[in-house]
């Protein structure tokens, strides 16, 4: 692994239930339980699945058409089973639409496969959960 190949994310603790991302650019995020308002982390996975796919999907379809509709929803349901919680059935449905003439034709044309392509290559997350990647946890003492 190469330097150029880490990405990383800091998590601090802000509140009760509430906790902010800041990645290496010093953009922040902030997300909490779901017992205020905000984003619990399950939402923010499903919108992780969600926002990379559409990035692919993006750049793809608008350099034919700038679209005039472009949403998708990310679904999963949680469940817990063996005493512990996770996600099934995860599902990404778009709702894409281009403008008449001939560049939205060839950006409708090439959507299924800008969605297939994300989906079976381009997409860091989703690929990462199919391939079943482990994640390793540690303690670092905070002195």
């Amino acid at each position: 692994m190469t330097a150029d190949s880490l990405r990383s994310v800091t998590v601090e603790r802000t509140g009760p239930g509430l906790f902010t991302a800041t990645n290496s650019r010093g953009d922040t995020l902030t997300f909490g339980t779901g017992s205020g308002g905000g984003f619990t982390p399950v939402e923010l996975f499903l919108a992780a699945i969600g926002g990379c796919s559409a990035a692919d999907v993006d750049v793809a379809t608008a350099r034919h058409a700038e679209p005039t509709a472009f949403s998708l929803t990310v679904d999963g349901h949680k469940v817990q089973d063996e005493g512990s919680n996770r996600l099934t059935d995860l599902e990404v449905a778009f709702t894409v639409a281009f403008p008449e003439g001939e560049g939205g034709d060839r950006a409708r044309a090439i959507l299924p496969r800008a969605v297939k392509t994300s989906h079976d290559k381009l997409c860091t997350v989703s690929r990462t959960v199919e391939a079943g990647t482990p994640v390793a946890t540690k303690v670092v003492d905070a002195g």
